[in-house]
């Protein structure tokens, strides 16, 4: 029968194209444990290198800077702006210890103006703060490292590599199936990036992994590590609307404290020489 004739035509694309993939893909470790030791092997189909995203990263975030400077919501607040890149600066010089091609990258840090209580960092290192965060939080400047150092982690381990490989492999299925049936499908970096990282969320696996680095990173900068966890019980105690809606994808509270405090001790011992040297 002609159904039976397309669901086979169907089946045999998909494991067509599903060895593909499986074959494109290679095992890596993006970046070293560390002291928290953050091991899983991570597998990257080869359809998204790690610079066409950068690339597709810095033309973007280009574009959002270009955008929110227009519209008056670019660093408006000097002072504000100084200390979120002043915190940032402190955490990037420590970004060797994961991965040492990350002290290369063209790191840019900007503070947009929003009530969002949010910060990003794109592949390649295009950090992003918004004022909510600052003003609803009201973040130390430990806290304040805490939550940039997750979001560098991000970064420093491709999460955002990984989902946009997904979404391209997704596509890459759809295409099979759309020569078969008729029904287009397209396959677009720039728009699998703009899902990524502003509609999707991370995976609770990613998030525990950028809760640990960013601990170790702030640690490291001498930033006390253990406000890790004020830090992410004020996201959780804000209430109705401003809660952050990433944080509905994260571990429960009980699980996440008892993570970073964790990692917290281990690296307690960091913090304190790099206090006591700086």
């Amino acid at each position: 029968m002609p159904g039976n004739t397309l669901i086979r035509k169907i089946s045999a694309a998909g494991a067509v194209s599903a060895s593909v993939l499986l074959a494109a893909c290679s095992a890596v470790q993006t970046t070293s444990s560390g002291t928290v030791g953050v091991n899983r092997t991570q597998y990257m189909p080869g359809m998204v290198s790690e610079a066409a995203l950068q690339d597709e990263a810095a033309k973007q975030y280009s574009s959002l800077m270009s955008q929110a400077k227009r519209q008056g919501a670019l660093d408006e607040d000097a002072t504000q702006t100084a200390r979120v890149k002043k915190i940032a600066t402190r955490l990037i010089k420590q970004v060797g210890v994961f991965r040492p091609d990350a002290s290369g990258w063209n790191w840019e840090v900007h503070v947009l103006k929003s009530d969002e209580v949010n910060a990003w960092c794109m592949p390649g290192g295009k950090i992003a703060v918004y004022t909510g965060l600052i003003q609803q939080i009201k973040p130390t400047d430990a806290e304040l490292a805490a939550v940039i150092g997750h979001e560098m982690a991000h970064a420093l381990r491709e999460h955002t590599r990984e989902q946009v490989s997904q979404q391209m492999a997704t596509n890459m299925g759809l295409s099979v199936l759309s020569a078969i049936t008729g029904v287009g499908a397209t396959s677009d970096l720039g728009g699998a990036l703009s899902k990524v990282m502003f509609e999707l969320p991370n995976s609770r696996t990613a998030e525990a992994e950028a809760d640990r680095i960013g601990v170790e990173l702030a640690a490291r900068a001498g930033y006390d590590p253990r406000a890790a966890v004020t830090l992410w019980q004020k996201m959780g105690a804000l209430g109705g609307g401003g809660q952050p809606e990433f944080l509905s994808t994260h571990p429960s509270a009980a699980s996440r404290t008892a993570d970073l405090t964790e990692a917290a001790n281990k690296v307690l011992p960091l913090y304190q020489k790099a206090a006591k040297a700086g």
